[in-house]
């Protein structure tokens, strides 16, 4: 009986998780937004600036799709967790740099910069576009 129960909460806890990740893919689907994540070691171990950012992921053929893009800040934003720490991120994720990513969303008081987020803490900030820094992409999972 009770490797029942555990077999039980095992896979209630697998069916309720929010972030689920595909290793075959190499990607994280959000079961929330239908969002999936690009999650390979590019994520934590290459820097871009913000147009190389943007021409890197609508370049990606990760998983066998070819319609990824740079995500805008709500999408980067809503990613981060901000109850947890060095990351702030979900544990469905193998690869993340507890760094700043970028968003596709321009800075509006300067268009030289662009929004991100910082997975050290997951709160935003904005980003010199001449500077480098992590990509994570994303796209519709429909």
């Amino acid at each position: 009986m009770m490797k029942k129960l555990l077999i039980l909460c095992l896979l209630t806890g697998i069916l309720n998780a929010q972030f689920i990740r595909d290793n075959d893919k190499e990607v994280v689907v959000d079961t929330k937004t239908n969002l999936i994540w690009q999650d390979d070691s590019n994520t934590s171990s290459q820097t871009q600036t913000w147009a190389n950012a943007i021409a890197y992921c609508e370049a990606s053929t990760l998983g066998g799709y070819t319609d990824w893009h740079l995500p805008n800040f709500n999408e980067l934003y809503y990613l981060a967790n901000r109850e947890k720490f060095n990351p702030a991120l979900d544990s469905g994720f193998t690869y993340v740099s507890t760094n700043f990513y970028w968003s596709s969303t321009t800075y509006a008081p300067y268009s030289s910069f662009a929004w991100g987020v910082y997975f050290s803490n997951g709160y935003d900030y904005a980003l010199d576009k001449a500077h480098s820094y992590y990509v994570r992409c994303v796209r519709d999972g429909q």
